[in-house]
């Protein structure tokens, strides 16, 4: 089934509010984003617990590094959208499109769980900048600041 242009798909509504999406987006369902919890979240703020299922492990048993700017755009989308008003299927959506991420590694990411912050620290325009870290207990691991773009839905322009 086709989703129409401008309508979030429905693997970014989770029935559940407690998740940061259902299943159904490919990179998500890779990396079991329907599994991740919500901690916390207000607008344009969340804190969200996730896991490290076997098919991102390096031959160390640590996230592969590769897999992380994954983690990171799922969560930055959400981030961008993140409040009350996320699971919200009739509020018009406009795109949301990656410009630049930048990644800093401090320490592993060794599981099961890490837990993920991210905040929203500009809005200008059609931008966004968004940082987020990931804490392996009470060790910050990685930190990533990245840039996202609103595209207007050209169906509704």
């Amino acid at each position: 089934m086709d989703t129409p242009v401008g309508k979030p798909k429905p693997a970014f509504t989770p029935l559940d509010p407690s998740r940061v999406i259902g299943r159904g987006h490919p990179a998500g369902d890779f990396l079991e984003a329907y599994d991740w919890r919500v901690l916390d979240e207000d607008e344009g703020r969340i804190r969200i617990e996730a896991h490290l299922p076997p098919q991102v492990l390096n031959p160390r048993r640590h996230l592969f590094g590769g897999f992380t700017g994954t983690y990171v755009d799922l969560v930055v989308l959400t981030t961008v959208r993140s409040g009350p008003s996320r699971a919200d299927l009739s509020i018009p959506r406009d795109w949301l499109m990656t410009t630049n991420m930048r990644l800093d590694y401090l320490a592993p990411i060794t599981g099961p769980t890490f837990t993920i912050d991210s905040q929203v620290e500009y809005r200008g325009g059609r931008s966004r900048l968004v940082s987020t870290r990931f804490y392996q207990g009470d060790t910050l691991a990685v930190i990533a600041m990245t840039t996202v773009l609103q595209v207007p839905d050209p169906a509704t322009t």
